[in-house]
């Protein structure tokens, strides 16, 4: 009986364990407890930055337009709770699992963040309701957002000790209903919001005047170009059915001070380019170097929007324009009109076109050139393109085309081009 009775006691022995690996186990929890908190703290401020914007500068004069802010506040308040409990995991993969987690919302979010920004702060167009290529980065920021909060509220729930799996289901549920919750509570509201608005005039538009009582000029009528305007471009190229490239250009002009910068990947060119002509003097920037003073030649004929509209859009050219009818662009009613328009004045029009097709003779080629007048009797967006055969832009190819957008917003805005 006694040697049984020792035996028994020896087997009832907890096993050794290494001295210290309780406290070392312990700090280790509590450093990634505060390491999750603190992402979870830039997720709560990321997306009160974006509700900041909305409920700030959201007016489209709505009855609810503050509603609509205070919504938007829902995303914060769930990675709030993220924060309060956040999903500690013992093992390193688990842990790394949900920083990156949490670090992939952050990618999608602050871009997001800064379109808002920019949309908002430049009175353009005010709806929150976007297209699914705009929805896509706030919907994959939401559910990120939710999962990390939804594995800290099932692990809070069910206890360090529950299984992993089940830990993981409650998590996914949990974050499922979030997500749907969020955005139904935001759409709801800024859908509400916006479908008020949809029998009343915008208050103001960067396009142009907002009434509906008159009708924008003929399309052959007397029109000019803004005195000022901020000028965004976009052009691409495509060759036998395959990218030549694209070039996205931004620029301020005020009278025939102009300054623009152009990014540039296309085949034959890639990297920054830049001009700017302020009070006669030059300059222009090229891709890894800075501005640089330059001639007259150098910059060439590139005022932007009064460039397209001198050459590509003159009174001659005018004169038999088709007529597509009235349409309203971000709160703005304008007229939209067509003309046709031949390759090598397409080019001059847009001189940005060398860097997708070079030096190619465009003297064959043939195309359309849209353009929209607004209630100012001014031109403030233009679309077209040109195609025609391609064996100068590239060996055994056979056709290519060019197609460009540009709007010229804030017309009658005091606009200053500064020298580099």
């Amino acid at each position: 009986m006694t040697h049984r009775s020792h035996a028994t006691r020896y087997l009832r022995r907890p096993p050794p364990t290494i001295e210290g690996e309780g406290p070392a186990r312990l700090a280790g929890v509590r450093v990634r407890t505060l390491e999750l908190r603190l992402i979870g703290l830039v997720l709560v401020g990321s997306w009160a930055v974006a509700a900041a914007f909305v409920l700030v500068g959201y007016r489209p004069g709505g009855p609810i337009d503050i509603a609509v802010g205070i919504a938007a506040l829902v995303p914060a308040l769930v990675a709030l709770v993220g924060v309060l409990w956040p999903p500690v995991t013992r093992g390193d993969r688990a842990f790394m699992t949900m920083i990156w987690l949490a670090a992939a919302s952050l990618l999608v979010l602050i871009p997001s963040i800064a379109d808002v920004a920019s949309q908002i702060g430049g009175g353009g167009a005010q709806t929150l309701l976007p297209s699914v290529e705009a929805a896509y980065p706030w919907v994959l920021g939401l559910l990120g957002t939710c999962l990390f909060t939804g594995f800290g509220i099932a692990r809070r729930r069910l206890g360090e000790a529950a299984l992993k799996r089940r830990r993981l289901v409650r998590g996914v549920v949990t974050a499922t209903l979030l997500a749907t919750a969020s955005g139904l509570v935001f759409g709801a509201v800024a859908m509400a919001n916006e479908l008020a608005l949809r029998n009343r005039t915008a208050a103001t538009s960067r396009f142009g005047p907002t009434g509906l009582d008159i009708d924008p000029p003929l399309c052959d009528g007397p029109i000019a170009i803004g005195a000022a305007a901020r000028v965004e471009a976009h052009l691409e190229g495509t060759i036998d059915g395959h990218s030549l490239g694209t070039v996205d250009l931004t620029g301020d002009r005020s009278g025939t001070n102009v300054r623009w910068l152009a990014y540039v990947a296309s085949s034959r060119q890639i990297g920054l380019f830049g001009a700017a002509s302020v009070d006669a003097e030059n300059w222009i920037r090229e891709p890894y170097t800075g501005w640089r003073p330059a001639t007259t030649y150098d910059v060439g004929d590139d005022e932007l929007d009064l460039t397209a509209f001198r050459i590509g859009l003159s009174a001659a050219a005018r004169g038999a324009a088709q007529t597509d009818g009235l349409s309203i662009i971000e709160g703005a009613r304008a007229r939209q009109c067509r003309v046709a328009i031949d390759g090598p004045t397409f080019k001059a029009a847009f001189p940005q076109s060398t860097w997708l097709i070079g030096s190619a003779d465009l003297a064959h080629w043939r195309g359309q050139l849209a353009y929209w007048v607004f209630l100012d009797g001014q031109i403030g967006r233009i679309e077209g393109s040109v195609n025609g055969d391609a064996a100068d832009i590239l060996d055994r190819a056979l056709q290519a085309t060019i197609r460009v957008e540009l709007s010229a917003t804030d017309r009658h805005a005091p606009l200053v081009v500064t020298a580099p």
